[in-house]
């Protein structure tokens, strides 16, 4: 793993126009912590939001692009960046132009001023992570969450594999699709059979390095005193323990024919129960050794939270760039040991990080340190931090 120092990359200016309740913002950042706050509803996590849609995906609520322009504005939407290595600023730029008559409304992506094919290539400059009060059932939620917040984990790390899922899981639908239409259509069955095979095995890959590495470099820093607990991680799943022993080649092989088997199976199910589509992350609570399920509130918590910061670090070391760290309410909901505890950690990472609150105090310890950046029915003032 590559441990040598990461750029250290700084978001050093925000442009926002019709964006959620944004009309037409501005805001310029000098440090390496960033604190918004405003009471509920001023557009402090619809800033978050709008820096997210900067890596694959579809941002931190995960919505439709048609959905972030503003109520009442035109349509669509435009948001840009500046970023700053030390050594290049580079700027990039994405939005959403609504349809016009009968044509789909389309996502636009620049650098520098030149066309993007897609989210993906901002990757080369900036790498995200984040952490949102919906995940804070995630451990006793269902495996669906989970595995979302996976392939989360994963995207950061491997830019492509947002991509690999979505086609794996089209040829899922096609699968479904077929045994509930044409059962007997063996030529096409084989076939669609075949790229859910090699998708699912390359998901299921890409899932297990992410999950392993992570799982190693906490073991590799653990410590039984810090604030934030350490975890331990694993998948589960029938395709997780096929690829944990077979070569790729052979894992395909055996899936498909376990497909092939299960048509009948499948078909009364309305489903396809066997793939990567049932992996679920499988976590405990390190120094306890339990499963995290079964932890308090507060310790489920924390437990998330290390494990962010875990995974903040792994991006460092894969990618080779510090990720812009994203953590909206999560300090408010601290008691101060551990909140004093979240911004030591985040102080020994290169990375920028966004923050919010509706407290202003809640950031009192970062008082000189951070820009606070007051959020008002979708206008920022600047703040006295």
């Amino acid at each position: 793993m590559n441990e040598a120092p990461a750029p250290a990359t700084r978001l050093t200016r925000l442009i926002a126009r019709d964006f959620r309740n944004h009309v037409d913002l501005d805001l310029s950042t000098a440090r390496r912590f960033v604190a918004l706050v405003g009471e509920n509803g001023a557009g402090k996590t619809n800033l978050l939001e709008a820096v997210s849609l900067f890596c694959p995906g579809r941002g931190l609520r995960r919505a439709d692009l048609a959905t972030m322009a503003r109520v009442s504005g035109p349509g669509g939407f435009a948001v840009s960046l500046t970023l700053d290595s030390g050594e290049a600023e580079h700027r990039l730029g994405t939005g959403y132009e609504p349809p016009v008559y009968e044509a789909r409304g389309t996502r636009v992506c620049r650098i520098d001023g030149a066309a993007a094919p897609s989210p993906v290539a901002f990757s080369e400059f900036l790498r995200i992570v984040w952490l949102t009060p919906d995940l804070d059932g995630l451990f006793r939620g269902p495996a669906g969450d989970r595995r979302r917040f996976l392939d989360r984990l994963v995207l950061a790390v491997d830019a492509s594999h947002g991509a690999r899922v979505s086609a794996m899981e089209r040829a899922l639908r096609s699968r479904n699709r077929l045994l509930d239409e044409r059962p007997d259509d063996a030529r096409w069955l084989d076939a669609v059979e075949r790229e859910v095979a090699e998708l699912g095995v390359a998901v299921a890959l890409a899932r297990r390095e992410t999950a392993e590495r992570l799982d190693r470099l906490i073991a590799e820093t653990r410590d039984d005193a810090a604030p934030f607990p350490w975890a331990s991680i694993r998948l589960e799943g029938d395709l997780d323990d096929l690829v944990a022993v077979w070569p790729a080649l052979e894992a395909e092989d055996r899936f498909r024919r376990a497909l092939m088997q299960g048509r009948h199976r499948d078909r009364a199910a309305g489903r396809t129960l066997i793939g990567p589509q049932t992996t679920d992350l499988v976590v405990r609570h390190g120094p306890k050794d339990v499963p995290a399920a079964t932890a308090s509130t507060g310790e489920q918590k924390a437990l998330l939270i290390g494990l962010v910061l875990a995974h903040a670090r792994l991006v460092r070391a894969m990618s080779g760039l510090s990720p812009l760290i994203l953590l909206d309410e999560v300090a408010a909901h601290l008691d101060p040991r551990r909140r004093g505890g979240l911004f030591d950690a985040l102080e020994a990472l290169e990375s920028q990080v966004w923050m919010t609150g509706a407290d202003p105090a809640l950031f009192g310890e970062l008082k000189g340190r951070a820009d606070l950046v007051r959020v008002a029915e979708g206008r920022i003032l600047p703040g006295d931090g």
